[in-house]
């Protein structure tokens, strides 16, 4: 009844924005976002936030934007965010979010490509990446910075300063909403490309909350709920999940402060929502697989008879497997140890939403038994972006779930999966040609990923159409499924599996730096001697661990040699997307000596 009475039809808000003032017109003052300023957590309801929207509309009209015109948010999560993205959408612009991580050159691209003429700036550290480019920066005509800095850069000003030499002397103009098209443009989203430029993702304020609604419908989101926000905003999953979605559904929002602090925020917050990608749980997985090692025996057997018995309970619920009187010891292993894990989350999340990449069915499984229910989802920027997910009454880790309600997938002769649905993308900005390669004339969209669909209709994904590894002697070996097996090891932090064209595959390792010491320490190796990285020992070591990890993979698919490379692949180096997708032509390329030396002789 609480969702029925609160969630807004798609009929009484058409458009992104309209959605946002019905919001305000039907519960005011409710408590919309908790921000972390000054030192403390601060409450906002609706109505203060549109208060402080209709100021930002004054002061982007009072600068010549009109409708039509491209803004750029580069900005971490926070209600800042949110503000500048709803001024905007009530005055009829676009929005082009904007990774805080991403390279100099792809902002540069981006702001140009899509003709950007006012941009919002969080930090002096990202305005400094905008001084790196300043002859790049085409139509930009207005920054505005959410910190005082001091710069060079034209036509800069902090948000105290903007908001201060507003025209307008009224304290509090009026909220402004432009009738829109509900088909038109709301935002270009780039995509983080492997290869490539980014595309420019158009989707429509249809395109957007169609997908909203038709999740709804399978994935219960209640006013009295409480989500955190930790994944960019710039991410679709996270900005239609977490927060257009929430608009719609009349749920208040928490804005993490960081990955850093997401441990601390979730004991402050208890959320009971929560939007994740893999890594998130790899690496929680990671830390509690090795502080389970070093417990007493019982210890060990205890957490993993919790584990298997929390697990056993899900699947009886789920209607898999039939109940077991060893079931009358769940609630005791529940209290003394799965109680103590999910306290570490907060303690009161009713489920985690997980999209982005395939999610390790260990992983899976141990959170799952420990009481905390993990929907894997599947989507992409260009369908805005869920296709599918699994729900509550029926979750199948192994698969991403089921398709959304009304909308259609089919798989081709290749085994690529094909969707077609109202939430499909317009196209991509300013590339046509890119357009008409993933959407055919009948309007179904290639998604470039192999799947397997069974009767009923669970999707699982199998690999990329693109990202097949094929061994000289014929075998096709999909490297992500092994390498997201070998990145749960404590001791790997990121890890590329290689051999195209070649007799055996190896593997470019990234290590745990936490992880490296305690190796190095019981090897007596030194990480400053310049040869610490080649040592046969410490090589030894990691391939032992990766051996364990891929043990259940066919003898063809074994990692026979790897590299240890010293150094992360971080966005700023350009070797993984804003979103940690691996660049592998271009490891390959910084790599190129390493990997020849590994088949030295073959």
């Amino acid at each position: 009844m609480e969702r029925e009475q609160q969630q807004i039809a798609l009929d009484a808000a058409p458009t992104l924005a309209e959605a946002f003032h019905e919001r305000v017109l039907r519960c005011p003052d409710a408590l919309a976002y908790r921000d972390y300023r000054d030192g403390a957590w601060q409450d906002f309801t609706w109505q203060q936030t549109q208060d402080e929207v209709a100021l930002w509309q004054n002061r982007m009209l009072e600068d010549g934007l009109e409708p039509g015109d491209r803004i750029a948010i580069l900005c971490g999560n926070n209600r800042d965010w949110v503000v500048c993205d709803q001024a905007a959408l009530g005055l009829g612009l676009v929005t082009v979010p904007v990774y805080t991580n991403d390279r100099a050159e792809n902002i540069a691209w981006i702001l140009t490509d899509a003709g950007v003429r006012w941009m919002m700036v969080q930090s002096g550290a990202q305005l400094q990446a905008l001084a790196d480019i300043r002859d790049l920066l085409g139509r930009l005509q207005r920054i505005v910075t959410l910190e005082c800095v001091n710069t060079d850069l034209p036509n800069v000003m902090s948000v105290h300063d903007w908001l201060a030499q507003a025209r307008c002397i009224e304290p509090c103009p009026d909220y402004r909403l432009e009738r829109v098209d509900p088909d038109a443009l709301a935002t270009i989203v780039y995509t983080s490309g492997t290869t490539g430029r980014p595309k420019g993702v158009m989707l429509s304020h249809h395109n957007i909350l169609w997908n909203i609604q038709a999740a709804l419908k399978v994935i219960p989101v209640y006013p009295s709920d409480l989500l955190l926000s930790f994944l960019p905003l710039s991410h679709t999953l996270e900005r239609t999940a977490g927060y257009y979605l929430p608009i719609v559904s009349g749920t208040p929002v928490a804005f993490c402060r960081g990955i850093p602090q997401l441990a601390q925020d979730l004991l402050a917050i208890r959320p009971t929502l929560m939007i994740s990608v893999p890594r998130i749980f790899e690496r929680v997985y990671g830390r509690i697989m090795d502080k389970v090692s070093g417990e007493s025996p019982l210890k060990r057997r205890l957490f993993a008879r919790a584990v298997e018995l929390g697990w056993r309970r899900f699947e009886v619920q789920q209607k898999r497997v039939a109940w077991t009187p060893w079931l009358f010891l769940q609630p005791l292993l529940d209290w003394l140890v799965a109680r103590k894990v999910r306290e570490k989350l907060g303690g009161r999340l009713r489920f985690t939403v997980c999209g982005g990449a395939a999610l390790n069915e260990d992983v899976a499984r141990l959170f799952i038994g420990m009481g905390i229910p993990i929907l894997q989802g599947y989507g992409l920027t260009e369908t805005s972006p869920v296709i599918a997910a699994n729900r509550l009454d029926d979750n199948l880790p192994a698969s991403v779930g089921r398709p959304l309600p009304g909308i259609e997938v089919r798989v081709s002769g290749q085994g690529e999966l094909l969707t077609r649905s109202p939430s499909v993308m317009l196209g991509y900005w300013n590339n046509p040609e890119a357009t008409a390669a993933i959407r055919d004339e009948d309007g179904w969209l290639h998604t470039g990923d192999k799947v397997e669909i069974d009767n009923e209709q669970h999707i699982r994904i199998t690999g990329r159409l693109k990202e097949i590894i094929v061994l000289s002697n014929g075998e096709k070996v999909p490297p992500g499924d092994m390498e997201n097996a070998i990145v749960l090891d404590e001791l790997v932090e990121q890890v590329m599996v290689i051999g195209e064209g070649r007799p055996y595959l190896s593997a470019m390792v990234v290590p745990n730096p936490e992880a490296l010491e305690r190796v190095a320490a019981r090897l007596h190796l030194d990480p400053a001697n310049q040869h610490f990285y080649d040592d046969e020992r410490l090589c030894s070591v990691l391939m032992e661990h990766i051996e364990q990890r891929t043990h259940a993979f066919p003898g063809y698919a074994r990692i026979r040699r790897i590299a240890v490379v010293p150094q992360p692949w971080t966005p700023d180096n350009g070797l993984v997307t804003p979103t940690l997708k691996l660049r592998r032509e271009r490891i390959l390329d910084q790599c190129h000596e390493a990997a020849e030396r590994l088949y030295a002789g073959h």
